[in-house]
C-alpha cells in the first residue's frame, strides 16, 4: 500500500501543476470570452497524445486486471507504480522548466476558480474514502486521478462555467460602483480611444501631453476591457482627476458600444483601422463598424479626432452629428498636420501646422516612427481643444516617454534593441521595418510573425517577409511552423538563405545577435512576441 500511496501523491503533485497551467491559459484567453480558451484547447490537440495518454492506458490496464481477475503480483504492482512516478516527475520537470512570458496572476476570480476545481476533484474521492484499503478501489482512485490529468483543460472549463453566475454578480456590483463614481464627478472630461492599432501608445502619449495642464488618469497598461475600465475607475480614480482617458479594445461587434455605455465618453479618438482580430470579427466591415461605435456614441457637444490618411475613416458615413477634427501627414487638407519628418537613433523631429495658423511649429520627441507622429498629432489636436498653448505642447511632446515594448529603443549589451514586441499588425510591422531601415550598421529582425488575421494571415506574413528583406541583413524567425510565410516572402525577394535563422524560443536570439557585434553597431528589431498560448 506504501507504493500505491507514493504513486497517488506523485500523480496529485502533477495534477496541481497541470491545473495551474490550464488556469494560466484560461486567464490569458480572457476566461473563455468568445470561446477563446476552448479554441486554444482544440488548436493544441497534441496535448491529448502526450504522456498523460500513456499514464491513462497504464491506469486502465491496472484497474481492469485487478478488478476483473483480482490477481497481480507485487513485482507488477511495483513496476506500474514506478512507471507512474517516473512519468509524473517527467511531467513535473517539464512544467517546472516551462518559463512563461506572462505569469498567472492570482486574482480573486482565480481564487474562486481554484475552490470550484478543488471541489470537483474531491467529489469522486469522497465516494471512495470508505474503501481506501481495498486494492480495487485504490486502483479506481488512481484511474480517476489520471483521467483528471488527461481531461484537465476541460475540467477547468467546467469550473469556469459553474462560476459564471457568481462572476456575473461580481461584475454587476463593480459596474454599478464604477458608474456611480463617474456620475458623481460632474466636471470630469472623459476621452475614449479605440482603433485596430496603436491604442495604448496613443493613450499614453495623450496623457503625457495633457498632463502639462491637467491631472489625467489613463487606463493602466492595456486594461481596455469592461473589467479593466471598471478596475481603473474603482481603484485608481480620485477627486483630483480632471481627465479620464479610456482605452477601448474589442474582439467582436458591440463591445465598444458597451464600453461607451459604461464610461460615457464625451470625446473620442480613432487610431488606424486595419485587420487586427479579423478572425474574431469575421469581416473587415465589422471591424470598421465596431471602431466607429465609439464615435457614434459621443454626445453632440463633444468632438471626434479622426485620421484623414486612413481611407477607412474617410469613407465611413457617420450616423450622428459630431464635431470632427482631422489629422494627417500625407493629406494636408486637415486641421492638424505634420511635415518634414526626420527619424534617427535619437528620436523623431517634425513640423506641425494648425489650421487657421500660418506659423509652422517644430516638435521633437524621443519616439520613433510615423505612427507615433499620428498619435502625437491626435494629442495636439485634443490639447488645442482643451486650450493648451502651442509652446506648452512643444514642451510636453519633448518629454513624452517611450511606450514600453512599442518601438522602444534601448541599449542591450553590445547591440541596440528596437523593442516592438508588444504585438504586431500589417501597418505596425511595415512602420517598424521603415524605422529599422533608417538606422546605421547591421540590421536584424527577430519575429514570430503576426496572428489573428484570419484567412489573410499567410498573405500578410509573406508581405512582412518581403518588407524585412528590403531593410534587414539578418532575419531571426521564432517558430518554424508559424514563420513559413515570412520565410517564403524573404526568399521571394532573394534574401540570403544563410542569413535566415530559425529558433523555437525568442531567448535563443540574444546570444545569436551577440555573435554579430563587432566594428559596426547592431540594431535588432524585435517585432511581436506571442503569448504562451502560441508556443510550438
Amino acid at each position: 500500500m506504501i507504493l500505491y500511496g507514493i504513486l497517488i501523491l506523485s500523480l496529485l503533485f502533477v495534477l496541481i501543476f497541470k491545473t495551474k497551467r490550464s488556469l494560466h491559459m484560461l486567464q490569458q484567453n480572457l476566461y473563455n470570452e468568445n470561446n477563446r480558451y476552448l479554441k486554444w484547447v482544440l488548436r493544441n490537440n497534441k496535448q491529448f497524445l502526450d504522456l498523460d495518454l500513456i499514464m491513462l492506458i497504464i491506469a486502465i490496464i491496472g484497474a481492469f486486471v485487478i478488478y476483473d481477475l483480482e490477481i497481480l503480483s507485487l513485482s507488477a504492482i511495483s513496476i506500474i507504480s514506478l512507471i507512474g512516478i517516473l512519468l509524473g516527475f517527467m511531467w513535473t520537470n517539464r512544467l517546472k522548466n516551462d518559463q512563461n512570458k506572462k505569469p498567472l496572476v492570482i486574482t480573486a476570480r482565480i481564487k474562486r476558480l481554484i475552490v470550484t476545481i478543488t471541489i470537483l476533484y474531491l467529489i469522486p474521492y469522497i465516494l471512495l474514502c470508505f474503501n481506501i484499503y481495498d486494492v480495487k478501489y485504490v486502483w479506481l482512485m488512481i484511474l480517476i486521478i489520471v483521467a483528471m490529468l488527461y481531461l484537465n483543460t476541460f475540467i477547468v472549463l467546467i469550473a469556469n462555467f459553474i462560476n459564471y453566475p457568481v462572476e456575473r454578480c461580481v461584475f454587476h456590483y463593480y459596474k454599478y460602483k464604477a458608474q456611480s463614481k463617474l456620475k458623481s464627478m460632474k466636471n470630469l472630461k472623459i476621452i475614449g480611444i479605440t482603433g485596430s492599432y496603436g491604442k495604448t501608445s496613443s493613450k499614453n502619449i495623450l496623457s503625457d501631453i495633457l498632463n502639462i495642464k491637467y491631472n489625467t488618469l489613463p487606463t493602466p497598461r492595456n486594461l481596455n476591457t469592461f473589467n479593466g475600465l471598471m478596475m481603473t475607475v474603482n481603484n485608481y480614480m480620485d477627486k483630483f482627476c480632471d481627465i479620464f482617458i479610456a482605452e477601448m479594445g474589442a474582439y467582436v461587434k458591440g463591445e465598444i458600444r458597451g464600453l461607451c455605455k459604461l464610461v460615457k465618453p464625451k470625446y473620442g479618438i480613432l487610431t488606424r483601422i486595419g485587420t487586427a482580430h479579423l478572425e474574431s470579427f469575421g469581416s473587415e466591415q465589422n471591424i470598421i463598424d465596431s471602431k466607429f461605435e465609439l464615435i457614434e456614441s459621443l454626445p453632440s457637444d463633444g468632438f471626434a479626432i479622426l485620421n484623414k490618411d486612413d481611407t477607412k475613416q474617410v469613407n465611413y458615413k457617420l450616423k450622428n452629428q459630431i464635431k470632427t477634427i482631422w489629422i494627417g501627414i500625407e493629406n494636408q487638407d486637415v486641421d492638424v498636420y505634420a511635415t518634414n519628418i526626420k527619424c534617427s537613433s535619437k528620436g523623431t523631429s517634425f513640423d506641425v501646422i494648425f489650421k487657421g495658423d500660418s506659423k509652422k511649429y517644430k516638435f521633437e520627441t524621443k519616439l520613433l516612427g510615423d505612427h507615433n507622429v499620428y498619435n502625437i498629432l491626435a494629442g495636439l489636436a485634443c490639447g488645442r481643444e482643451f486650450d493648451i498653448e502651442v509652446e506648452d505642447l512643444i514642451q510636453a511632446v519633448s518629454k513624452v516617454k517611450p511606450v514600453e515594448h512599442r518601438l522602444e529603443l534601448k541599449k542591450l549589451g553590445d547591440f541596440y534593441q528596437i523593442d516592438d514586441a508588444y504585438n504586431s499588425n500589417p501597418v505596425g510591422a511595415k512602420n517598424a521595418c521603415k524605422v529599422l531601415g533608417m538606422m546605421p550598421g547591421i540590421k536584424v529582425v527577430v519575429t514570430p510573425g503576426m496572428i489573428e488575421l484570419g484567412k489573410k494571415e499567410d498573405e500578410y506574413n509573406k508581405a512582412f517577409g518581403e518588407q524585412i528583406a528590403a531593410v534587414a541583413d539578418y532575419a531571426v524567425l521564432i517558430g518554424e511552423k508559424r514563420t513559413k510565410s515570412i520565410k517564403e516572402g524573404l526568399l521571394t525577394k532573394g534574401f540570403d538563405k544563410e542569413k535566415i535563422v530559425v529558433f523555437n524560443d525568442v531567448r535563443d536570439a540574444y546570444p545569436f545577435i551577440g555573435t554579430l557585434t563587432g566594428k559596426e553597431d547592431v540594431y535588432a528589431l524585435f517585432e511581436n512576441d506571442l503569448p504562451d498560448t502560441y508556443n510550438e
